[in-house]
């Protein structure tokens, strides 16, 4: 993960980035309105109820006003970090959107009437080179996407505010001008997402290794299962068009959790350190998210309390499942070892993050004790704090930790002793074969006995 520390003189390479980066997007975009032009039939996508959208002439404002931010973003960026990111974005954007414009040409099948006055001229500029072609995703709201992300990040306190009203404004813009069907901005909304995703600036990017889990047959198992879902909601998504198109958003959440499996990383869900995922996270996996949530309160509707498993003069560690806000604030200290759920906390925080229903291995229990003791050293000078150790259901992944942790302060003498202090407070927790295997292994590694 990258700070954002600002460096004098990023300005210069953000003009190269622009110079390279103009002539790339008008000549790619341009490629694909003439090629789109060229064709006999281009159809198009569109919803009865949009013949009820107005043509406001005013809103060719905002919709320009784009170009403007593309360019000064470049030259505002506070490091060659955060340039790098926002080019690789910028260009990703292009690339994705002129490639969708190729393999499913589009037209805007609305007759705009002529406009003159001052918008009118507006108009007429952007007709001399951008024709009622290149619909979805829309390459505006795309972009839109990006430079939100970027200007938020770099203004504080109402101007968030300010950023966020004229985003709005350039998103409406694009119905209003008739320059986009409907359908486009849902599809640009989600390739811009996926730019972000993929080139994050707070949070470890995709393309980095997970250098402490290992693949088992458990993490290609899971990951096949969520690949089944992909297919099916891709079939019914190509079979019941064009409302089975929104299944495409659903197929591309559960393709991302399947790759977070089959490839071994839990940083696909960009779970930040604060607990928070990223915008681009949420906007990505959000119908999994909702499954995901709505499984950690049906599984656990029976016992959705924490259980108290440790109490002395200094703290009280409970286990529980993954607390809403509002539960959270109970807790002085909250240690989270689940990767798929955002956490909205305040207390003092630390984090391990793993999958679900995937056994936490020695070398990642060794990592997860280690940020458990930070946590506790952290609250050392709370008098009696309590600090609660969850995962989603807060049967395993936050069990098994607290095993291996009571394994390293040597307050029992095996495994079987640890698993059964937590049961006699916690008894419905699960820790199975696979799961005792490793902590065995950790405790070896703990004596020495293992590498």
């Amino acid at each position: 993960m990258q700070t954002l520390i600002k460096e004098t003189g990023t300005w210069k390479w953000g003009i190269l980035c622009l110079v390279l980066l103009a002539p790339f997007f008008f000549l790619t975009y341009g490629f694909a309105n003439q090629y789109a032009s060229g064709l006999v039939n281009v159809p198009s996508i569109v919803f009865d109820w949009e013949t009820h959208i107005p043509l406001w002439a005013w809103t060719i404002v905002p919709y320009w006003s784009i170009d403007l931010f593309y360019g000064l973003s470049l030259l505002l960026c506070w490091n060659k970090f955060e340039l790098k990111q926002h080019a690789l974005r910028l260009f990703l954007a292009q690339v994705i959107a002129v490639g969708c414009f190729l393999l499913f040409p589009l037209k805007f099948s609305f007759e705009r009437p002529p406009l003159d006055g001052f918008f009118g001229l507006w108009f007429d500029v952007l007709m001399g080179f951008d024709k009622p072609f290149n619909q979805a995703p829309s390459l505006h709201i795309v972009l839109l996407v990006i430079l939100w992300d970027f200007y938020r990040r770099h203004v504080q306190g109402t101007w968030k505010y300010l950023v966020d009203f004229w985003s709005f404004l350039i998103a409406v813009s694009v119905l209003t001008t008739w320059q986009h069907h409907f359908i486009d901005i849902p599809t640009g909304l989600l390739v811009g997402a996926i730019c972000l995703w993929l080139f994050p600036i707070a949070a470890k990017s995709p393309f980095q290794k997970d250098a402490l889990q290992k693949l088992t047959p458990k993490h290609l198992k899971l990951g096949s299962y969520y690949m089944c879902g992909v297919v099916i909601f891709g079939i019914l998504a190509y079979e019941f068009p064009p409302v089975g198109l929104w299944l495409i958003y659903p197929a591309i959440s559960l393709l991302i959790v399947a790759h977070s499996y089959s490839l071994v990383r839990t940083h696909f869900f960009q779970k930040q350190a604060d607990g928070n995922m990223t915008i681009a996270s949420k906007m990505l996996i959000a119908p999994y998210l909702i499954f995901a949530w709505l499984n950690s309160r049906i599984w656990t509707r029976q016992h959705p309390e924490d259980s108290l498993v440790i109490e002395n003069e200094q703290q009280k560690i409970y286990l529980g499942r993954i607390p809403n806000a509002q539960h959270a604030q109970q807790y002085q200290a909250i240690f989270d070892c689940v990767a798929e759920l955002p956490i909205d906390t305040h207390a003092e925080y630390q984090q391990y993050l793993s999958l679900d229903l995937i056994p936490l291995q020695a070398n990642q229990l060794q990592s997860a004790v280690q940020q458990l003791n930070l946590l506790l050293e952290n609250v050392r000078s709370h008098q009696n704090a309590s600090i609660l150790i969850c995962c989603a259901l807060g049967y395993s992944r936050s069990s098994a930790v607290l095993v291996a942790w009571l394994l390293e302060q040597q307050q029992v003498e095996n495994v079987d002793e640890a698993v059964a202090i937590i049961r006699k407070a916690r008894p419905w927790v699960v820790l199975k074969e696979p799961q005792i295997q490793e902590l065995n292994v950790y405790q070896l590694k703990l004596n020495g006995l293992a590498p």
